[in-house]
């Protein structure tokens, strides 16, 4: 019989982290993210996104062995913005579909419990985070802060009584594949009729440059679905976090006229190097093979792609993804990763296919209504 508890404990705390590690310690497509990240994203302490949300964490136990858990997460911030009345779920791990079936309901009291009408997720914790239940792409190593998943987990949902409520779309490029003659063309094209400057991030500004992002990032895609805008102390937490692995010449800013256009932000996949560290602990031996390993990545993440709104509808978009696609293959990328996508973002999604990338993975987010 499975039973569902409360975490309570640190002891608790470190079984609820710990579970995924033993959980696929033995699958090869699995890559195990840092241990103090992970524990961190939980810690209403270290993480400011607890200044305007609460986490409850639950085990899933059967014959005193732990077999599934999955974090319950009610955000003030997505409620007020979207004047909606859910609950999230994430960090959800199941070893059957008993043990799923038993943490949906649990789910499903709390939200009842606290007056909600809708439970929505997986999101670990948040929509800025990594998000949905992968669908498809099962053997593909995902890219920095992207989930992944057995392939029951979406079938374990659906016979929980959920449905659909949004798919996001990772599409693939790779440098054998070419950006396409056409692109390049018309991206010339739109150079000689404009005038702008395309300048890479400057790390020695850098809290300023990251007050950039998040401005800029704020203001523009305040209407995309479920979106909620960073705080100030979470972009700069988030800054400080990935501020170690940032290639500047991979963040790119287009400015006109002394105001900013549009951005493209691009990461490297550290997740190449947390591969080779399967205990997800730095310390005492995960510590050099990160040293070690950082210069070999070949990956590169594409977070962010935009332009306010006066500067749409001009092919400038064509030009960053030209100037990124030519810098990125320069610098040694020989894969990049545009994810997320809303699927129903039509421009942005036409617009990464004429380069010749691929829709190669795609994410599912579920809700289950209450009335």
């Amino acid at each position: 019989m499975t039973t569902v508890r409360l975490v309570s404990t640190a002891a608790d705390r470190r079984v609820f982290t710990d579970y995924p590690y033993k959980k696929y310690r033995d699958d090869p497509s699995w890559v195990p993210p840092l241990r103090i990240s992970e524990a961190e994203r939980l810690d209403f302490k270290k993480n400011p996104f607890f200044e305007h949300a609460r986490v409850a964490l639950y085990l899933a136990e059967r014959g005193g062995t732990t077999v599934g858990r999955i974090a319950v997460i009610d955000d003030d911030l997505h409620n007020a913005t979207h004047q909606d009345n859910l609950l999230f779920f994430g960090f959800f791990e199941a070893e059957d579909e008993e043990a799923a079936r038993q943490l949906y309901a649990q789910l499903e009291k709390r939200a009842q419990d606290l007056g909600r009408v809708r439970v929505r997720g997986p999101v670990n914790p948040t929509m800025n985070d990594s998000a949905g239940f992968q669908i498809n792409a099962f053997d593909t190593l995902p890219y920095l802060m992207m989930p992944q998943n057995p392939p029951e987990y979406p079938r374990w949902a659906k016979e929980a009584g959920f449905e659909k409520a949004k798919d996001l779309y990772a599409w693939r490029l790779r440098e054998t594949d070419g950006l396409g003659e056409r692109v390049s063309r018309l991206a010339d094209r739109v150079r000689k009729r404009n005038t702008f400057e395309l300048r890479p991030l400057n790390m020695r500004d850098f809290d300023a440059e990251v007050e950039r992002v998040l401005t800029f990032y704020n203001r523009y895609w305040e209407d995309n679905w479920g979106h909620v805008k960073y705080t100030g102390t979470e972009a700069r937490k988030l800054a400080a976090d990935i501020k170690p692995i940032v290639d500047p010449n991979m963040i790119l800013f287009m400015e006109m006229g002394g105001e900013l256009a549009g951005m493209v932000v691009g990461l490297p996949d550290i997740n190449q190097v947390f591969k080779r560290i399967p205990s997800g602990r730095l310390f005492p031996f995960g510590f050099w093979p990160l040293l070690r390993r950082r210069k070999h990545i070949d990956r590169i993440r594409l977070f962010i792609l935009g332009l306010a709104p006066q500067f749409r509808n001009r092919g400038l978009e064509l030009v960053m993804i030209d100037e990124f696609y030519k810098r990125g293959v320069a610098r040694g990328y020989n894969e990049a990763e545009c994810s997320w996508i809303l699927e129903d973002n039509d421009a942005i999604n036409k617009g990464i296919k004429a380069t010749g990338a691929e829709l190669y993975k795609t994410y599912r987010l579920y809700q289950k209504d209450f009335i």
